[in-house]
């Protein structure tokens, strides 16, 4: 990677105004791919293919009252969307786009990412304990136990992932794969991630810390403005980010054939993992929170040993 300041500059404003206007973009992209989904028009008045939405958004989430409520504890109330917009942002410095592009390549990347996805939990539960609401002090209870327990699992489904390459690295990650895919000889792990992803973003059908059917909005239900808009845009922040490392982790990150950029390929195998998590709103109903548990420690808790005994000893053999 280039040493010139202008250059690494370059890298972080990228990441950082990419990353907002990416999330602030996939607003109007849900809904236009849920529209396709669900055979109807979807967003199409505001602008071309109604893209204007994003920006119409954008303008009342400022114009809106950011109103704080007497009863909630203040300056909690006003740090928690904050955090989960630092935690998610600081997640994209150790993505590698392509080889040399990148904020850092640290030796515990994949230990700096989980420690992020880990901070996010306390935006969720601080504004849900700031508000003094019974629906948000639920939805903030609800997602500490959801987020904790799935941070366990997705920990673990990357552990065959560290064996196999040696490294904690993401950049001797994605060279590990030259010969192949993890998502191949690491599948067990990778369907773990990606449901432990979903639970951790909070996204459907694991949206169980908002389900506005049962807790009106969850943690966020007395946020409005800016605050609320960081909420948001922390959220979607996190689906681009699990899909960025869904595309590192198990699928080559920028590794393809030399007729596309490495950095369109990296681009191309996040946004189809975006697809995916937009689509599966569409498509799975919601379960009940005892259910989504069970799912955690029940199932893919063993899941994830059986694939981290059977992966350790496939190494021991082949060193043997």
């Amino acid at each position: 990677m280039s040493d010139a300041p202008w250059f690494i500059y370059l890298i972080v404003f990228g990441t950082l105004f990419g990353a907002v206007g990416g999330a602030a973009m996939l607003v109007w992209f849900e809904r236009r791919l849920l529209g396709i989904w669900q055979d109807r028009p979807g967003p199409n008045r505001v602008g071309p293919f109604g893209a204007g939405l994003a920006i119409a958004d954008v303008i009342k989430l400022f114009a809106k009252e950011d109103w704080v409520p007497p009863f909630a504890d203040k300056f909690v109330f006003i740090f928690a969307p904050t955090t989960i917009m630092m935690a998610m942002l600081l997640g994209f410095a150790v993505i590698p786009y392509a080889p040399g592009i990148y904020v850092v390549d640290l030796n515990i990347a994949l230990l700096f990412f989980l420690g992020m996805t880990s901070l996010a939990v306390y935006s969720v539960l601080l504004g849900g304990l700031a508000s003094h609401n019974k629906f948000a002090l639920l939805g903030g209870l609800r997602s500490a136990a959801q987020m904790v327990s799935y941070e366990v699992f997705m920990g673990l489904s990357l552990m065959g992932v560290v064996m196999l390459s040696g490294s904690f690295s993401l950049v001797d990650i994605v060279n590990a794969q030259e010969d192949g895919w993890f998502v191949i000889s690491q599948f067990l792990g990778f369907v773990v991630f990606v449901i432990a992803g979903i639970a951790e973003s909070h996204r459907l059908p694991f949206d169980l810390p908002e389900a506005e059917h049962e807790l009106v909005a969850g943690f966020h239900t007395e946020y409005s403005g800016m605050k609320f808009g960081m909420f948001m845009v922390g959220e979607y922040l996190g689906v681009i980010l699990i899909a960025s490392m869904i595309a590192t982790i198990f699928f080559g990150g920028w590794l393809g054939p030399d007729f596309l950029p490495p950095i369109i390929w990296f681009g191309l195998k996040s946004f189809f993992f975006v697809c995916f998590f937009v689509l599966l709103r569409a498509s799975i109903p919601r379960p009940r929170y005892d259910q989504l548990m069970s799912l955690g420690w029940k199932i893919l808790l063993p899941l994830t040993l059986i694939n981290l005994m059977v992966t350790g000893a496939v190494v021991l053999w082949m060193e043997a």
